[in-house]
């Protein structure tokens, strides 16, 4: 250690250090005041060098007074000092004047060249002095008040370093990012990233909430949302604010379930800004993984030092204000962070100099406190966001993975054989569990990988339909590689070795443990808790490439994981599946005695725990791995295995008492997130039993939900989930109008863009139901019609709640005809001012919101924050107070011009007759002259209810004026043409509906008349401007829906009957008959 050294630590140099530095000095000839010439090394340029260890400016001066000689006089001494510092000035005022005159050619408004430019011959000391110099420079102008100068001078300087050091960070980025191999790092053949990368689906919105739901649970919920327009972001605008937001992005948080594509998005936005493609205002951009940063956990790192760490090229070119250039920092993969990060307690640090711990660089630097004018993006799976607070995020991205034609894009990508590539993409859409993977690009790939073996080795064989078959046949194609490639063996040989059974076996355990504590990374003390050693570990990830694989850090430390959860859980399962049938160990079941083993070594046992199990996991993190248990109990899934699987089962009897024992579970009212999990179960089964019960029901239009078990509602949910068309408008009414239909389909409702619950008889339970759903995090609905239920004030109230919230993005409600007064609307202003961003349309007509209600709405409307743009609240009034739909009633008359005339007509034109005598009506242009038919005066164009009670066979109507009148063709007859629309009744009751000749029945449920309290009336409500029919069957106490029509109406409409005659044996009966109430 030097003298310098020893000085800036605080100690001070030894007796015997002092006393050899003296006899040094003594032994050297004594410097004659004129021995200093201007050609001695002395009287060059005096440097100043700001560097780590060197001694400051009065150390130096103590170091050279030291070195007079120790006899000489005070005075000579006082001389030669004297004579020092008199060449010391005349150096460094020419010194500073020749930097001066550099520095004013530079500023001048014609000169381009940078200053660093000019001086390629310097040794570093040289440039420390005058980089110190042009610090010096900078900062007398900016106290002169002359900071544009100061600035236009900063931009210049040290051009060439920061254009040297960005150029070589942009290089070795582009030989890290442009090559990727699919599924994992450093296997198999390396792919360009630019050729394989699909555009992924990403959309801004939502928040960093708390969500542990099991991550195949998101991507299903993901898969069910409609397609429509939303806020989507393409990866090279992911700092772009989108119109409308004024606020730039400093922090981006992007969720994302694993393996749906978040690193290597951030890695193609790195690699097009290295080549030069996109955002080229960026200086830099730092990618990090969390996964490197766990390692140095115990360090301490200033900012700069953590970036010179990473990025040795910043170094190199002594960069250290960044703060001077545009940074985006990359933060991958939050979920795998075990850096104590801590934004509440976390000391405030504004230094990007200062030494700390990398938790507290993080926690400051993404709060704002440090390096406030970086950009940095956050990666994360869902249910670490929440580790982020929303204020030190400016935007939420969802990465969605790929869409329907995403995904056929990435396999025309893949496959280029096009009959080969359209048999794969057809085959997975008939999967609905493969489908619904496919949303997650590692599974694309997995799927690739194992459609590609099977049809290359089993031309026209039968593909995998299941997902434990196909990850059976990609476990089985991974092995065959590996005895290929790395054990020297023949394709044909057996892949299944004691060498590869072990491994699978420890790699099982692995995934079982680590599954169960929730890791999805693993150290090496992960590992080692697990019975596995680091070197077979190594030697694992090195030869079972495509399941287990092996990352090093900047200090070359180990991670190892799985490349998708789906395969550690498929691997736990078959743990779980080995072991009980090589030892008959459940290991579902805590530590059992021997009595107790006896009881539980049925397999029926093993699986019926595991389902029970999976259903009291509170969030379904164990939903795939049942899935593959059960799978692995089929005889043909573990004959795929027979040479892993010592010995097998007979199964068929376990399957079916495990399908039983499934559908008993079902059929406990269980969340609708749990039964549907269920319902893959038995697909995995191969048991669709239930399913094609409800199936049938539906396609035949024969179901009656008023007989449904809570398995079959159950099924149906699943059914309407899985389908494009009902989630796109759901509309209640379809299934029953009822309350305790609502409750069963809320999984429906949640999932829909619009849903329609007009007129299904709802009351304040549905609107506290309704609002928990505006509340859900992952709610689909975007349009909600409540219209026609008598919610009243206290029912908007609960409703409100929901609108308040900040997960609230409904854009249409519409709450017309429901009893809401000025409390109502008070209620509902206040949610919108609350949360004003996204409803743009309200309809509350027909209501009663008084001078109060409307004018705080009306204000509302005229507000800038709010995006309501339409609200509709005429007609209104006291008069809409009424309960019901009864409140639209219309009073009809007869046409009877248009009375055919095997028609009577009695009580005041109130009542019509089917009658054999011809009646003596004159000959008329709007008589129907062959169909005893008739239309009434009244062209209905707005909200209008009448009833009427038939006996008979009639057909209840609406048409418009133009029908055709004469003749006997469709054209002239009710609901055979598209001018008409038809409810037909017979004398036991409504059977079925008729338009443009294409009859729907109507369950026997709403049309029976078995119930004393119902009658031979029926009622007809029709809202023209929503293109709405509705038919109900009147009790004495309600109305019961039969069925709605949903259409566009493009005229006035006008009721009519028909009354028709009934064959009793070889005899035709008249007397049908319909009066007007």
């Amino acid at each position: 250690m030097d003298q310098c050294e020893d000085l800036e630590e605080g100690v001070p140099p030894s007796k015997r250090d002092r006393e050899s530095q003296d006899k040094a000095q003594r032994n050297q000839p004594g410097p004659e005041p004129s021995c200093l010439s201007f050609k001695s090394d002395q009287s060059m340029p005096f440097y100043i060098e700001f560097k780590e260890g060197c001694c400051s400016h009065a150390e130096r001066l103590d170091q050279q007074s030291s070195e007079v000689p120790s006899d000489q006089s005070a005075q000579q001494h006082q001389t030669q000092l004297d004579s020092i510092f008199m060449l010391l000035e005349e150096n460094i005022i020419s010194f500073v004047k020749n930097e001066l005159g550099k520095i004013q050619k530079v500023l001048s408004p014609d000169y381009t060249e940078a200053l660093e430019s000019q001086r390629e011959d310097e040794d570093d000391d040289q440039k420390s002095s005058r980089k110190a110099f042009v610090e010096i420079t900078m900062y007398f102008l900016r106290k002169m008040k002359h900071k544009k100068l100061a600035d236009h001078l900063q931009s210049r300087t040290c051009t060439r370093d920061y254009k040297w050091s960005q150029h070589e960070i942009k290089s070795n980025l582009q030989k890290k990012f442009q090559c990727v191999f699919e599924g994992i790092a450093k296997a198999g053949n390396p792919t360009l990233l630019n050729e394989i990368y699909t555009e992924l689906y990403i959309t801004e919105g939502g928040t960093a909430e708390v969500n542990d739901e099991h991550e195949v649970r998101q991507i299903e919920t993901a898969s069910r949302k409609p397609d429509r327009p939303e806020t989507t972001v393409r990866q090279e605008d992911i700092f772009k604010p989108s119109s409308g937001r004024g606020k730039p992005i400093r922090t981006v948080l992007t969720k994302g379930v694993a393996g749906i594509g978040k690193t290597v998005l951030t890695q193609k936005f790195t690699l097009d800004w290295a080549e030069g493609k996109a955002n080229q205002d960026i200086q830099f951009i730092f990618p990090f993984t969390f996964r490197e940063l766990n390692v140095l956990k115990e360090e301490k790192f200033s900012l700069v030092e953590l970036v010179h760490h990473f990025f040795t090229e910043t170094k190199e070119a002594g960069i250290w204000r960044f703060e001077d250039y545009q940074v985006v920092f990359i933060f991958d993969g939050l979920d795998e962070c075990r850096l104590p990060l801590d934004f509440n307690n976390t000391a405030t640090l504004t230094d990007i100099t200062e030494y700390t711990s990398v938790n507290v660089l993080l926690a400051n630097l993404i709060r704002g406190n440090l390096f406030s004018s970086a950009r940095i993006w956050i990666t994360t799976r869902p249910a670490a966001a929440h580790l982020i607070p929303p204020q030190c995020v400016d935007m939420v991205t969802d990465v969605r993975g790929f869409t329907d034609q995403q995904k056929e894009e990435y396999f025309k990508k893949r496959f280029r054989d096009r009959k080969q590539r359209k048999r794969i993409i057809s085959h997975i859409k008939t999967s609905r569990s493969l489908h619904i993977m496919c949303h997650i690009p590692v599974f694309c790939w997995i799927t690739a990988t194992v459609l590609e073996d099977v049809l290359k080795t089993r031309e026209g064989g039968r593909l995998p339909k299941t997902l434990t078959e196909m990850y059976i046949h990609f476990l089985v194609v991974q092995t065959k590689v590996t005895k290929v490639k790395y054990d020297g063996g023949a394709e044909t040989d057996p892949h299944w070795t004691p060498e590869s059974r072990k491994m699978i076996e420890s790699l099982g355990k692995l995934a079982f443990d680590q599954l169960q504590k929730g890791n999805l990374i693993f150290y090496e003390s992960d590992l080692t808790e697990c019975g596995i050693n680091i070197r077979a570990a190594s030697v694992y990830s090195g030869v079972f490439t495509q399941v287990f694989k092996e990352e090093r850090g900047l200090y070359q430390d180990k991670v190892f994981c799985f490349i998708h959860l789906s395969v550690q859980e498929f691997l736990a399962a078959l743990h779980v599946q080995l072991t009980f049938i090589n030892s008959g160990v459940n290991l579902l079941e805590k530590q059992q005695t021997t009595s107790q083993k006896s009881e539980t070594s049925e397999p029926t046992f093993l699986y019926q725990s595991a389902v029970d199990k999976a259903l009291h996991s509170p969030n379904g993190h164990l939903d795939l791995f049942l899935r593959f248990l059960l799978g692995f109990s089929l005889q043909t899934n573990q004959s795929l295995l027979r040479d892993l699987l010592i010995q097998t089962e007979n199964s068929s009897q376990t399957n079916q008492e495990t399908v039983q024992y499934i559908k008993k579970m079902i059929n406990e009212n269980l969340s609708a997130e749990k039964s549907i999990n269920l319902f893959h179960c038995l697909n995995e089964l191969n048991d669709s039993s239930l399913v094609e019960e409800i199936q049938q029901s539906l396609s035949s239009g024969l179901l009656s939900t008023d007989e449904l078990s809570p398995a079959q509602w159950s099924a149906l949910v699943f059914i309407l989930l899985s389908s494009e068309k009902d989630l796109d408008e759901f509309d209640l009414k379809k299934f029953s109008a009822s309350e305790e239909a609502l409750l069963r389909l809320l999984p429906v409702v949640k999932a829909s863009n619009k849903a329609v619950l007009s007129g299904c008889n709802l009351l304040e339970r549905s609107c506290e139901v309704m609002s928990s759903v505006l509340n859900f995090h992952s709610s689909s609905l975007k349009e909600l019609d409540l219209s026609n239920n008598d919610l009243q004030d206290s029912g908007v109230k609960l409703l409100s709640a929901g609108l308040d919230s900040p997960q609230c993005t409904l854009e249409t409600l519409s709450v017309s005809g429901c009893l809401i007064t000025e409390e109502g609307c008070t209620s509902l202003a206040s949610a919108l001012s609350s949360n004003p961003s996204h409803l743009k349309e309200l309809d509350l007509s027909y209501n009663h919101p008084g001078d109060s209600g409307m004018k705080l709405l009306s204000v509302g409307l005229k507000d800038p924050r709010w995006r309501l743009d339409t609200l509709r609240v005429e007609p209104a009034g006291v008069r809409w107070l009424r309960p019901g739909l009864r409140k639209y009633s219309c009073q009809l008359t007869i046409d009877t011009n248009t009375v055919n005339t095997n028609l009577k007509l009695s009580d005041n034109n109130r009542k019509v007759t089917h009658m054999e005598k011809v009646q003596p009506y004159p000959d008329h242009p709007d008589r129907f002259d062959i169909h005893p038919q008739l239309l009434c005066s009244n062209g209905l164009s707005g909200r209008c209810y009448w009833e009427v009670e038939w006996k008979g066979n009639i057909s209840i109507s609406v048409s418009y004026r133009g029908i055709r009148r004469k003749g006997d063709s469709y054209d002239c007859v009710f609901g055979k043409n598209d001018q008409s629309w038809s409810l037909i009744c017979y004398k036991d009751g409504p059977r079925s509906v008729r338009y443009n000749n294409i009859h729907t029945c109507i369950s026997s449920s709403s049309s029976s008349s078995s119930s004393p309290s119902v009658s031979n009336r029926v009622a007809v409500y029709v809202d023209c401007p929503a293109g709405t029919l509705s038919f109900y069957r009147v009790s004495s106490d309600t109305l019961i829906h039969l069925h709605t029509f949903n259409t566009t109406f493009t005229e006035p409409l006008y009721p009519g009957f028909g009354l028709w005659t009934t064959l009793k044996g070889l005899e035709i009966q008249y007397g049908a008959s319909v009066c007007l109430c």
